[in-house]
């Protein structure tokens, strides 16, 4: 098999990851990382954390389809999918992934809005008269 896959969730994005052997290139929806990111510094770092916990930096490519939510959302879905797919690759890396906390699922979502407030909990001023 060429690549080990694993899917990543976060808020409402969905990232399918894609992770094999090579030189260490991450290319989200066919575009350099550090393009589709816009060069910010703390979101490439976010998706490298799976490596450098596991001191493999620059030995795997990484290829993206992620759609979905906002930057931060997605670079976090990219994160438990590259975990996901390193686990999927080598069963022992999974217990010191999952002691950085990078194999958990944060299964927090925006809460719908309820008819006759203003938002999911605001509600409208309370007059006594």
């Amino acid at each position: 098999m060429g690549y080990f896959y694993g899917l990543g969730r976060r808020k409402s994005a969905t990232a399918r990851v894609r992770v094999q052997k090579g030189t260490g290139k991450v290319v989200v929806n066919d575009k350099p990382a550090e393009e589709y990111f816009s060069g910010s510094k703390m979101l490439l770092g976010e998706i490298e954390k799976p490596f450098n916990v596991l001191e493999l930096n620059g030995k795997y490519d990484v290829s993206v389809k992620v759609s979905g939510g906002g930057p931060t959302g997605q670079v976090e879905a990219i994160r438990l999918g590259i975990a996901k797919s390193l686990v999927e690759m080598d069963e022992s890396l999974k217990n010191n992934l999952r002691r950085a906390e990078l194999l958990g699922r944060d299964p927090r979502e925006k809460e719908r809005k309820k008819f006759g407030l203003k938002g999911a909990r605001k509600q409208r001023q309370f007059t006594k008269r």
